[in-house]
């Protein structure tokens, strides 16, 4: 009992408390084991990171709701940098996702406004 309600808070506190990324989160979680990932949670970032994936994400990892999605065990700098995708993924709900390829397509990678929000030195991107 006291596992499923700490999974339980973990998974709101992921998802920022906005119901339609707690169902993002739900998803993504599973889409990182189906890719063979190991799932674990970051308390000072309030992410799941699923890490060890073969496959399924792009760059070097994604963030959809409240988890990122990566091959590697990704550096603190690295999770400050997805948390805010995470909180992005909060103040926009679902049309995060179309507001996120928009602005992809428009202005690529260190261009990217959400990836500049973000922090692009934790991210790992050069200007």
């Amino acid at each position: 009992m006291t596992r499923r309600i700490r999974f339980r808070d973990r998974w709101v506190r992921a998802a920022r408390g906005v119901p339609s990324v707690r169902a993002v989160t739900a998803l993504a979680l599973c889409w990182g084991r189906a890719w063979g990932g190991s799932v674990s949670f970051d308390d000072e970032t309030g992410l799941f990171v699923c890490s060890g994936m073969r496959g399924g994400f792009a760059r070097g990892g994604t963030t959809l709701g409240g988890v990122f999605l990566t091959s590697a065990l990704p550096s603190r700098r690295l999770l400050r940098h997805e948390a805010v995708h995470a909180d992005q993924w909060a103040r926009y709900g679902l049309g995060f996702a179309v507001r996120y390829l928009r602005e992809e397509l428009r202005n690529p990678g260190a261009r990217n406004s959400f990836e500049i929000e973000a922090g692009l030195a934790d991210g790992g991107y050069r200007r």
